[in-house]
C-alpha cells in the first residue's frame, strides 16, 4: 500500500522517478524498488519523500500517526 501511495502522489505533483530520486539524493534504482514495493521504506526516507511531495508522511503511512504520537 505504501509503494502504491508514493507513485500516486509522485504522479499526482508532477515528478518522473528521476526528478523525486534527485530530491531525495537517492538513486532511481532505489526510488523505483520502494515504488514496486521490493524495498522497505524506512521512517526516515518516507519523511524524506513527503517533504519533497509537500504532503504530510501520515499520507503516505498511515500508521505514522500513532507511532508519532506515542513519542510525545
Amino acid at each position: 500500500m505504501l509503494a502504491q501511495r508514493i507513485r500516486a502522489f509522485r504522479k499526482l505533483k508532477g515528478f518522473t522517478q528521476n526528478e523525486l530520486a534527485q530530491r531525495l539524493e537517492v538513486s532511481i534504482a532505489v526510488l523505483g524498488a520502494i515504488e514496486r514495493g521490493t524495498r522497505k521504506a524506512d521512517e526516515a526516507i518516507i519523511v524524506k519523500i513527503s517533504e519533497a511531495l509537500g504532503i504530510d508522511p501520515e499520507e503516505l503511512e498511515p500508521s505514522l500517526v500513532s507511532a508519532r504520537s506515542g513519542r510525545l
